[in-house]
């Protein structure tokens, strides 16, 4: 496990299919990146940032089995060495190459673990690896709500989808420690909940349902059976029994951390119409997050968080830090913090289901690469608190059996 706290940003790195897989939205290029990435480096440096989340462009290195471009990875690889960052992998996000399809097919996870076994072998000083961004995002934007990727809007593409981005980051992560036995799995996964508008038994039935379902593939993956009416709904519709038993029955990696992302539209109201609404930051990262402690007992991380106003994104930043500090003060170990991501992005205002072109301004710097406030906001943070802010925990070799002291001196 990290022995210092790990002050991070990432690069936005989607590259889901959209327009019925005509068009991949690469978010890399979109921000500039691939031209960019030195400078982009040279930022993340300059800034006081020793941990970089970072998505290596899969759908352009992995050009199918055991058939790999690795030159853009090589110069990056070097770069960050040189500039002592640490990346923490995130080898699969928001999409796969077009020779794999999409999230229905069943190829998927041996594929995906081939390719992360491939980058801990090619790159053995790194050391963080995140399998697959999101499970929960990934599966529900790709399969339920028809957004990318294969686009469909049913329950059973839904769980079909989630047991293979489940079964993905089980053999990924195998075949990363297999490679690097002392590597960390950061499983990095969107903080939900869902409040019912009032107390009609459907919409209150609705509610309670959402809020199991944001669970189920973190439970799949870290051997927590998921309660009997939701593993009769995953056994309705994609996952058999025996397939059940199998996830279940895997030994989950004790190497992991758990990242929960956390914006301000992940809290929503279900109305009398069974619509969801953005209710803002009503309950905030410390009690949500708190449910996810409880229920796994994992060592955290806050990996994710952001604000589209720049004006008041460092007063945003500095209500998620205090979110981390209660949490730590409550003994639960918290190990990161993370602003996503170190550049504004584009048409994430829209979940980057249309290629519009629109500057959502969420960056610690501009697309120009200048800092904004929250940049600079973030840098006074790190400066303030690195050096004082200590870990020290131990994992038991039964990963439900978590000791943990967490001091803030």
């Amino acid at each position: 496990m990290p022995d210092e706290f790990m002050f991070a940003t990432g690069i936005e790195c989607s590259y889901p299919t959209i327009h019925n897989g005509t068009w991949r939205f690469d978010a890399m290029e979109a921000c500039d990146h691939y031209k960019r990435w030195e400078e982009d480096l040279q930022l993340v440096a300059k800034i006081g940032i020793k941990y970089l989340r970072y998505g290596p462009p899969l759908h352009r290195i992995f050009l199918g089995p055991n058939k790999y471009d690795w030159d853009f990875l090589d110069k990056v690889s070097t770069g960050m060495q040189m500039l002592g960052i640490t990346p923490i992998l995130d080898l699969c996000h928001f999409g796969v190459p077009d020779w794999l399809e999409n999230f229905q097919n069943p190829e998927l996870p041996t594929r995906l673990a081939e390719y992360a076994g491939a980058v801990a072998r090619r790159y053995p000083w790194m050391k963080m690896y995140t399998p697959v961004n999101e499970m929960y995002v990934t599966t529900r934007n790709s399969a339920l709500y028809g957004m990318w990727n294969e686009q469909l809007c049913s329950e059973t593409a839904y769980v079909t989808a989630t047991k293979h981005v489940v079964l993905a980051s089980i053999l990924m992560s195998q075949a990363i420690l297999n490679e690097r036995p002392d590597a960390i799995i950061l499983n990095s996964e969107s903080s939900e909940f869902n409040q019912a508008c009032c107390p009609d038994e459907e919409i209150v039935r609705l509610a309670d349902f959402e809020n199991q379902r944001r669970f189920i593939a973190l439970d799949l993956l870290y051997g927590v059976r998921p309660r009997e009416d939701i593993c009769d709904y995953v056994q309705s519709n994609g996952i058999t029994r025996d397939e059940l038993n199998w996830i279940l029955d895997q030994s989950p990696c004790d190497r992991a951390i758990l990242g929960v992302d956390y914006y301000e539209w992940n809290e929503t109201l279900i109305d009398e119409n069974g619509k969801r609404h953005s209710l803002g930051e009503l309950f905030g990262w410390y009690v949500i997050t708190a449910q996810y402690f409880n229920r796994y007992k994992r060592v955290m991380m806050h990996s994710e968080t952001n604000h589209p106003d720049p004006k008041k994104a460092p007063a945003w930043l500095w209500r998620q830090w205090h979110n981390v500090e209660l949490m730590r003060a409550s003994g639960i170990p918290v190990v990161g913090f993370t602003w996503y991501s170190l550049t504004d992005q584009v048409d994430w205002n829209q979940g980057m289901s249309q290629a519009l072109g629109n500057v959502y301004p969420v960056g610690l710097a501009d697309l120009n690469r200048t800092p904004r406030a929250v940049g600079l906001a973030y840098e006074n943070l790190i400066n303030l608190y690195r050096g004082k802010v200590k870990t020290d925990f131990d994992l038991d070799s039964d990963h439900y059996d978590l000791r943990a002291k967490v001091a803030l001196r």
